[in-house]
């Protein structure tokens, strides 16, 4: 059975840190897809970031060069640096994997139920 437990969410102001970390079980970080997503208040789901197979990265326009995905297989376990917050960064944040594509674009198979961030100005 696959579980994604995020934890690291929390309320903080403008141009603070946060990570995010993603416990995975029952399913292997290594040679797959990885991704966080993010659903703000009256917005829909968005992808924040994804992590490739190969290990490149690719980030939403809204978070490059403040954001930064990355993984430790021996943990298995997967993190979002979030640095420089801003208050339209606030919203659930959600841990996937499983999707297929050499760029990580079909439909992830596994989540985690979410961990709020709150961003204050």
């Amino acid at each position: 059975q696959v579980q994604l437990v995020e934890s690291g969410g929390g309320s903080v102001q403008a141009g603070e840190s946060l990570r995010l970390s993603c416990a995975v079980s029952g399913y292997s970080t290594r040679d797959n897809c990885l991704a966080w997503f993010r659903q703000a208040p009256g917005k829909q789901r968005e992808r924040v970031t994804v992590l490739t197979w190969l290990g490149d990265s690719i980030y939403a326009d809204s978070v490059k060069g403040r954001f930064t995905i990355s993984k430790d297989n021996a943990k298995n376990t997967l993190f979002l640096q979030m640095n420089s917050l801003k208050p339209e960064d606030t919203g659930m944040y959600y841990c996937a994997a499983g999707a297929s594509g050499s760029q990580c674009t079909g439909v992830f198979r596994f989540w985690g139920q979410g961990t709020q961030v709150t961003v204050s100005s």
